[in-house]
């Protein structure tokens, strides 16, 4: 427990880090880019501290005003092209009231910018994300048990090997309505991130 706890931290505590770094890099002010972000000044400066776990969303929303992308604010900088994230090493940037949890365990850097992640969400959880930017596109494989994904007024229900690709500038979710854990591997494509339309604000 107090290893997670440890690690949650740490987390905080380097994302904090590089927004600063980030922010500080383009000389801007921490209202400029709460500003840019949609995001209320008193949580940027909690973040940059590190004293607040944000959600995925808030996170994007930064990462997205920043032009870096999200993987930029969670992975350390890469010395060369190839990175290897070890088993137990990725940004868990989600966890769930039953011990569900979302891993990004890759990503590329901007201007196109692509995200994998490992989720994993217990019995009864669900996870509502908010309409991404203009051009996101996301695709899934179902590893083990069955995930229900609501894309707007639709609901899709996929078994263990099942895929699918979809829009992800649409509110949509992910829910697990059964007795057993589920599994999925999801991959997020954000094309242009650093163009002038990223600035634009995201629903909270």
């Amino acid at each position: 427990m107090h290893y997670v706890e440890d690690a949650a931290e740490s987390l905080s505590r380097a994302v904090g880090l590089r927004v600063r770094q980030e922010r500080k890099n383009r000389d801007w002010t921490l209202d400029q880019l709460a500003s840019a972000a949609g995001v209320s000044r008193r949580m940027l400066v909690n973040i940059e501290q590190g004293g607040v776990n944000p959600s995925i969303g808030t996170l994007l929303r930064i990462s997205d005003a920043l032009g870096v992308g999200l993987p930029a604010l969670v992975e350390p900088p890469a010395s060369r092209a190839t990175r290897i994230t070890r088993q137990s090493e990725g940004a868990v940037l989600w966890t769930g009231p039953s011990g569900g949890r979302a891993i990004l365990v890759a990503g590329t850097e901007s201007p196109d910018v692509v995200e994998l992640w490992d989720w994993t969400l217990a019995p009864g959880e669900r996870h509502e994300s908010e309409a991404h930017v203009a051009g996101t596109r996301e695709l899934l494989q179902v590893q083990d048990g069955a995930l229900t994904v609501d894309i707007g007024p639709h609901s899709h229900e996929l078994k263990a090997g099942d895929a699918m690709a979809f829009h992800g500038d649409a509110a949509h979710s992910y829910s697990n309505s059964t007795p057993e854990r589920v599994r999925f591997i999801l991959t997020v494509f954000e094309p242009g991130v650093g163009a002038g339309h990223r600035t634009e604000n995201r629903n909270a």
